[in-house]
């Protein structure tokens, strides 16, 4: 079964680190906005964009448990991609297409 591609949303939300350093965080369980803000050294309404744009993007659910919200993974949708990831990969370069090599700067030979 094909699974569906990545929203621009996902790649918009994996793209900056304090939003890589959530979804860290909730790898190991839910948590609510003030225990994932306290970790940060940024203000709240900064961490509740953050977790807004995670939450548009499929990446974390939002529960509500009595007085509070809970912020958990949402593991399919980072299956989703690397899933498409892995397609791109397996359907290597485009028949006749040139392949581009490049090299590190540790490849250059040593000048005397």
């Amino acid at each position: 079964m094909k699974r569906s591609e990545p929203s621009a949303n996902v790649f918009r939300a994996l793209a900056d680190p304090t939003r890589r350093e959530i979804l860290q965080m909730l790898r190991k369980g839910a948590l609510n906005s003030g225990e994932i803000a306290d970790r940060f050294d940024a203000t709240w309404p900064t961490i509740s964009r953050h977790l807004a744009v995670l939450r548009d993007a499929g990446l974390v659910l939002s529960v509500r448990q009595k007085q509070e919200i809970r912020y958990e993974l949402n593991t399919s949708v980072l299956q989703d991609l690397v899933q498409h990831v892995m397609e791109l990969v397996a359907s290597g370069p485009a028949p006749g297409s040139a392949r581009k090599t490049t090299r590190r700067v540790s490849d250059r030979p040593q000048e005397a």
